[in-house]
């Protein structure tokens, strides 16, 4: 694959707002590119926003208002969000945001007075949910992200609300799939995964700024599923690619690897994907941490573990293969505090050095993992600490300092068509 020479590193303390400016849209794709409505590159540099647990809604407005939390977003200069969310909330979009919290506490088995203590903050601060439905403040955050120029991907994150992910939770493989075990297929339900794509898609298209659909986050073969020459992957991928097309054209579908969104090499070794039902449309994604079982036997070799990206993911930026196309890290992060360097630890440290030269190299789209500071619950945990959030854990300043100045240099645009 062509690697290109990297720009100076930029020195910038804050990222620039006006890095951000609305895009013409719909986006599409061209080669390795993708294109706004006049043919010109846009460069995806995103955060991620989790709204995929228990109470079905963005996380930290308990904390702030959206209109808060988006303004921080445009003025540390992201373009993009990727927004997640569950099928359980694709389906029952109509839920009014106080009873989400009291199904919350039951579902994530935690005190239902403190799950309401918590919707009492978010009505303080955002008086509107006093009558909203989840599927209206995913609304109201949309757009106000869009009202500063951040554009909104819809990622699906999981079926059954809840934190992701473990080999355990239900939520890795297709039920309908090959192989089928209890452990990771459980809450897969393939059909209402579908039509629950299908239905976020058709809202999507009364929802300005929302540029794409991620049709499923990290699926995860376990014992004998994708065994046979993962067939499953290529067959229900290309029908949740076709009802997100067929119910909104305008999207950019981003479709990720096995193994956790970090393999996608059988679309080189085997065959590619037909994309020719969404032609112009297709996005592949990946995501790689310190922690990454794929690429840990490259660990601490940065030479090796760049060769070990472009091995499993980066290889689909080679232009001109059947598989060429546009190429998003939609998850990278680490640790913001309580290490040597620059905040970080060594590990994590080493780790994003490596991964960051490797997507400078590509000037690659990405998406680092989260703005959110905090959780309404995670994991049984109410009010638990995001140690690896941009914000604080009170959602009102970066939690480090430091990190804008680390990210800068991804920032900027090197190469084009």
């Amino acid at each position: 694959m062509r690697i290109f020479s990297l720009l100076t590193v930029l020195s910038t303390t804050v990222l620039p707002a006006a890095i951000v400016s609305c895009q013409k849209l719909p986006l599409s794709t061209s080669s390795r590119w993708i294109l706004d409505a006049d043919g010109q590159r846009v460069k995806l540099r995103c955060i991620n926003w989790a709204g995929h647990q228990e109470a079905n809604l963005p996380e930290g407005l308990n904390k702030q208002s959206i209109d808060y939390i988006a303004d921080f977003i445009h003025q540390q200069g992201f373009n993009c969000v990727r927004l997640t969310y569950s099928i359980d909330h694709a389906l029952s979009p109509n839920v009014k945001v106080s009873d989400s919290f009291v199904a919350a506490a039951g579902a994530a088995n935690v005190s239902i007075n403190d799950m309401n203590g918590i919707y009492a903050q978010i009505a303080e601060k955002n008086s509107f949910v006093g009558s909203a439905t989840t599927r209206d403040v995913f609304g109201a955050v949309i757009a106000a992200l869009w009202q500063r120029g951040v554009m909104t991907i819809l990622d699906n994150h999981v079926s059954k609300a809840s934190w992701c992910c473990g080999i355990d939770d239900g939520n890795g493989w297709w039920d309908k799939g090959f192989g089928y075990n209890d452990m990771n297929s459980r809450y897969f339900k393939t059909d209402e995964w579908l039509d629950g794509l299908q239905a976020m898609a058709t809202w999507a298209k009364s929802q300005p700024g929302v540029i794409g659909m991620g049709l499923r986050n990290e699926v995860r073969e376990w014992l004998l599923q994708g065994l046979n020459g993962r067939a499953d992957w290529y067959d229900f991928m290309a029908q949740g690619a076709q009802r997100v097309y067929g119910a909104n054209p305008d999207l950019l579908i981003l479709m990720g690897g096995t193994q956790s969104a970090t393999d996608l090499t059988h679309i080189r070794l085997n065959r590619n994907i037909d994309w020719s039902a969404w032609q112009g449309k297709h996005v592949w994604e990946w995501h790689a941490y310190s922690f990454t079982v794929t690429f840990a036997l490259a660990k601490g070799n940065c030479d090796l573990l760049k060769e070990t990206y472009g091995l499993f993911d980066g290889f689909v930026l080679e232009q001109g293969q059947a598989y060429t196309a546009p190429l998003i890290l939609s998850e990278f992060g680490f640790g913001m505090t309580g290490g040597p360097n620059d905040g970080l630890s060594d590990d994590d440290n080493a780790y994003f050095q490596c991964l960051r030269d490797y997507v400078l190299g590509n000037d690659g789209d990405w998406a680092l993992w989260a703005v959110q500071g905090s959780y309404y619950v995670r994991q049984g945990s109410v009010g638990a600490d995001e140690s690896w959030g941009l914000l604080d854990a009170d959602w009102k300043a970066l939690r480090n300092a430091k990190v804008p100045e680390l990210l800068a240099p991804m920032f900027q645009v090197t190469q084009g068509p």
